[in-house]
């Protein structure tokens, strides 16, 4: 017969969420190396109760993604249940970004830990059929355009990554500037369009950015490329 995981108590289910949050947060400051011993020392609990809940760092990585994709994955669904089918292809889109430029942890558990695939193959199980169905709805309404496919989500979610990564302490609402245009480029119709809401990068901070990027390259700080 097999075993049934109980609900925690609530005191144990807040310490989880403390470590958890804890964890996501040393992760984005100071990668994956960080130990549990400082997750525990940072989210304010017992060593022994980290130890407890997490033998070791990769079940609580595996336990944080776990609630990282349920959070994406609720997200998808709120977004397909949005009566107007653009709106709920937006929403789904501003919301996930939001939570992915927020929570940065996430690419660091994607992209840097050997198990890096396998959770992304889980994310694609998970999350893509509900893409698909978003996709699907928005063009059945006429909205989006017919050659537009679920693929082409995690794309455009890389190249706004891309922008949070390099430009985000600088302007950390400029990937939103362009989700607007790309917005523009998947409507079915074209419409009168809106003024964007986002200014873009003055040359002062591009400059800035350009720099900064040549630094964690390990290259030579560069001057304005443009006169």
């Amino acid at each position: 017969m097999a075993t049934v995981e109980r609900p925690l108590r609530k005191d144990a289910e807040r310490n989880r969420q403390r470590i958890l949050d804890a964890a996501a947060e040393l992760f984005t400051e100071r990668g994956l190396g960080v130990t549990l011993n400082d997750i525990a020392h940072h989210a304010d609990v017992g060593v022994g109760t980290v130890y407890r809940r997490f033998p070791d760092k990769d079940q609580l990585i595996d336990a944080l993604f776990e609630d990282r994709l349920v959070r994406f994955a609720e997200l998808a669904e709120e977004s397909l249940a949005d009566p107007d089918p653009w709106q709920g292809f937006v929403g789904f889109l501003e919301k996930g970004f939001e939570l992915q430029a927020r929570d940065k942890a996430l690419k660091q558990l994607l992209f840097a830990t050997p198990q890096g695939c396998a959770r992304v193959e889980g994310v694609r199980e998970r999350v893509l059929p509900i893409v698909e169905a978003l996709v699907r709805r928005a063009q059945q309404a006429g909205a989006l355009r017919s050659d537009a496919a679920a693929g082409d989500i995690p794309v455009i979610q890389w190249m706004l990554g891309a922008i949070v990564d390099h430009a985000g302490a600088t302007n950390p609402e400029l990937w939103r500037r362009y989700l607007e245009l790309i917005l523009a480029a998947l409507r079915a119709e074209p419409t009168r369009p809106a003024r964007l809401q986002v200014p873009p990068l003055e040359p002062e901070d591009l400059d800035a950015v350009m720099q900064a990027e040549a630094v964690q390259a390990g290259g030579r700080p560069r001057g304005r490329q443009l006169n």
